[in-house]
């Protein structure tokens, strides 16, 4: 630098204003604030180490590296945990970023149907189709029909359609349509609910396209809590 030549830096105070202001804009309930990675308990699991690392990974690089992340496991391992300390990672990088429960969204946009309810389904969606990274959490949670399903492909394929980043989280596992086609009629009723089912085949494809798959493996901690306490 010139002996006369200045220069501007945005002091550390501005800095985390911003940071705390997008944290307010992305919506974290309130229940997940004090969620980070190294508030996430492993409990000397090799495997919940190494999903944690590798989401942890993802956060630092993203949004250089634009693909999103579909992390799913049983109830209670951690999911929305992981997914929410890589989106704080990622607005204290100046990204803007939005928490989304799919319930809670899906409720949103049918309650904007009724005429004494101010907002409108774009109004409702706007929000969601607009920010540069969206968490979708808990997806699958709502019974399909043919409006969920509609509803779920305009969401995913807007944001593909735009490149933007896209972590979603699931209790339900993907599925396989090739080994179900196996099965007979009585095993077939008596399997587990899949993702696929939920959202059906094309949207599995596309977020298998947009995202990396993360599998959480483990108990549900919630249950052991209640095993704990209960002795």
């Amino acid at each position: 630098m010139l002996k006369n030549e200045r220069c501007v830096r945005r002091c550390e105070c501005f800095l985390s204003t911003q940071t705390g202001r997008l944290l307010e804009l992305s919506a974290i309930p309130e229940r997940y604030s004090n969620c980070d990675f190294s508030s996430y308990k492993t409990s000397g699991s090799s495997a919940l180490e190494l999903a944690k690392l590798t989401i942890q990974k993802w956060a630092e690089e993203c949004p250089v590296d634009r693909k999103g992340l579909l992390i799913v496991g049983r109830c209670g391992v951690g999911k929305t945990h992981l997914a929410v300390s890589a989106l704080k990672k990622i607005v204290e990088k100046g990204v803007h970023s939005l928490f989304c429960d799919y319930r809670e969204l899906l409720k949103q946009i049918q309650d904007s149907y009724n005429p004494s309810v101010q907002a409108t389904e774009l109004e409702v969606l706007r929000p969601v189709f607009e920010t540069e990274v969206l968490l979708l959490d808990d997806l699958g949670a709502v019974k399909p029909s043919e409006w969920v399903w509609d509803t779920v492909s305009l969401i995913l394929n807007t944001r593909y359609n735009a490149n933007s980043t896209t972590i979603v989280t699931s209790n339900f596992e993907l599925g396989d349509s090739e080994a179900d086609a196996d099965l007979t009629p009585v095993r077939a009723a008596a399997r587990q609910e899949t993702l696929r089912d939920r959202i059906g085949e094309r949207m599995i494809s596309r977020l298998c396209e947009m995202c990396r798959i993360i599998a959480v493996p483990g108990k549900d901690y919630r249950q052991s809590f209640l095993s704990v306490g209960s002795r």
